[in-house]
């Protein structure tokens, strides 16, 4: 099952275990099952510290076969994989063993004791894909959480193994976390985002937290490439500079592929997001994420930025770097039936599809790349462009004409995604040359018609352009003086994440010198101000 290679750097990293760790196997007659089994042999005999058990038929009681227990021994710790975890999900197999092992979890103390603190049961149920690439994040996270409070429980589902339960639950977005039985949540998350949804206080501790932080030379609103580029060269001059996320990383953690950053030959999204913070980490910034900013206020003397969560931080100068997000087709049934069957991510949710017709909406690259994609795993595939032609790269088209089950249709505005209340069964389009009508059975829609600017907080504070960007100049400077913008979220064009690391650079460099101009046009005022006998 596993290559002389991965065993190798596996046996290695076992070697950080410190305590005894039971694997035990519940097992059928199935393939899977023999694949696993192959598996589960292969890692217990890189560690004496590991045994291995096998259960069958009664034995297996009411657990899924194929799945596994990873437990500590003599102990209530524990976490459980219903599948084979490999792809995406090998990296959440890893830490699994090591923090079971007893390897410590890379948390900040705060937030362990935060886990340790959970009073009650939380049996978490983690449905997700393997080639999902914002799965891990939830299955690692939680696994820690378990590692840490044996009131934590948890069982990692793959869901195109599982499909029968994906069916029942009808589950059409991965990662979706049950907890006791119900539906805690969707999409990526990390420990503090769980907390934050299981410790209601959280929030508000939060915040007076940031009440009681000083005034920053510079604070970065944004976590993303540009974000991180601009942190990165403020605290290189020395001065107090804080970055305020919703998500470190943004988008990118949602990228699937990255084979365009330049010294960078391939990368995946969420791998590159967490090289971008270890970075900033190497500096003395101050990192406050989770935390959605409400407004900018001018002061006179420097900057408000006030939070959703009710908090107020200071500073001399900002640097807008807030990105941008999936934008919606906006038709009647889109909002109804999002992650019911109309989903955004063809990497992530596509395996859930297995054997469906879907629609793509879009022409451009990613909507061809997502018809590519889906085209291995479901049974057909319809392509939906506005305009007259697509727009994807040539090499793409070539690739996208090659298969036997894509349907393209140009001139076609979706009208509407309908359903029967509980999950997506049509799509119904126009086509604009003749204005007929036509109306698609499937069972699943997938938008990929590019981005809106995350700005909407900022309106009548700084000018937007028609499409909601912030204007900037050369240096990276809006409208308001101090106040600096960059990536994604600006009119400078060709959204790429190198061109945002290189804005969020000049968009720093140009509010550093902001703040060298402005300290000593306030010593020449303060010099020039009459002495009052």
């Amino acid at each position: 099952m596993l290559d002389a290679n991965i065993k190798d750097q596996l046996k290695s990293y076992l070697e950080k275990v410190t305590q005894s760790i039971e694997i035990v196997a519940y097992l059928d007659d199935g393939e899977k099952a023999q694949e696993l089994q192959q598996l589960l042999q292969d890692i217990a005999s890189l560690s004496e510290r590991i045994s291995y058990e096998e259960r069958r038929g009664a034995a297996a009681g009411d657990a899924r076969t194929p799945s596994f227990d990873i437990k500590r021994a003599n102990s209530d710790v524990k976490v459980t994989f219903a599948g084979i975890p490999m792809g995406h999900e090998f990296t959440s197999l890893v830490l699994a063993l090591l923090q079971v092992g007893g390897h410590p979890v890379k948390l900040e103390n705060d937030t362990i004791e935060q886990v340790k603190a959970l009073d009650g049961v939380f049996s978490f149920e983690v449905y997700m894909s393997l080639s999902c690439q914002n799965c891990p994040e939830v299955v690692q996270s939680i696994n820690a959480m378990a590692t840490l409070n044996p009131n934590v429980q948890i069982v990692t589902i793959d869901g195109a193994l599982y499909q029968d339960e994906v069916e029942k639950r009808q589950i059409m977005a991965v990662p979706t976390i049950y907890l006791n039985g119900e539906v805690f949540g969707q999409g990526r998350m990390g420990v503090e985002e769980i907390l934050a949804k299981l410790d209601t206080g959280a929030s508000s501790r939060a915040a007076e937290k940031l009440n009681q932080k000083d005034v920053f030379d510079m604070l970065i609103v944004g976590g993303g490439p540009a974000g991180a580029a601009a942190a990165i060269y403020a605290a290189r001059k020395g001065i107090r500079t804080g970055v305020l996320a919703e998500r470190f990383g943004g988008q990118v953690l949602d990228t699937m592929s990255i084979e365009n950053f330049v010294s960078v030959t391939e990368t995946e999204g969420p791998k590159f997001a967490t090289a971008l913070e270890q970075h900033v980490r190497a500096y003395d910034v101050d990192i406050m994420n989770l935390q959605r900013a409400e407004a900018l206020v001018p002061t006179g003397n420097g900057f408000e930025v006030r939070t959703q969560s009710g908090a107020t931080l200071r500073a001399k100068s900002v640097v807008l770097a807030t990105g941008a997000r999936w934008r919606n087709v906006d038709v009647p049934g889109e909002q109804q039936y999002k992650n019911k069957g109309v989903a955004y991510c063809p990497h992530c949710d596509g395996p859930l599809f297995k054997g469906k017709r879907v629609a793509v909406i879009g022409g451009g690259n990613s909507g061809v790349e997502a018809a590519i994609d889906l085209a291995g795993i479901v049974s057909h595939v319809t392509l939906l462009e506005f305009g007259a032609q697509l727009r994807a790269d040539e090499v793409l088209q070539r690739k996208l004409r090659s298969l036997p089950n894509v349907t393209v249709h140009v001139n076609a505005q979706t009208t509407e995604i309908s359903g029967d209340g509980q999950k997506v069964t049509g799509l119904a389009y126009l086509e604009r040359t003749s204005g007929e009508k036509h109306h698609l059975e499937l069972e699943g829609v997938f938008v990929q018609i590019g981005l809106v600017p995350n700005t909407e907080f900022l309106k009548g504070t700084v000018a937007l352009s028609k499409h909601g960007e912030i204007e900037v100049d050369a240096k990276g400077q809006t409208s308001v003086p101090g106040v600096f913008a960059a990536g994604d979220v600006t009119t400078v064009p060709f959204k790429q994440i190198v061109i945002a690391v290189g804005e969020g650079a000049k968009a720093s460099l140009g509010a550093f010198d902001y703040l060298i101009r402005s300290s000593v046009e306030q010593e020449e005022d303060a010099k020039a101000a009459p002495v009052v006998a």
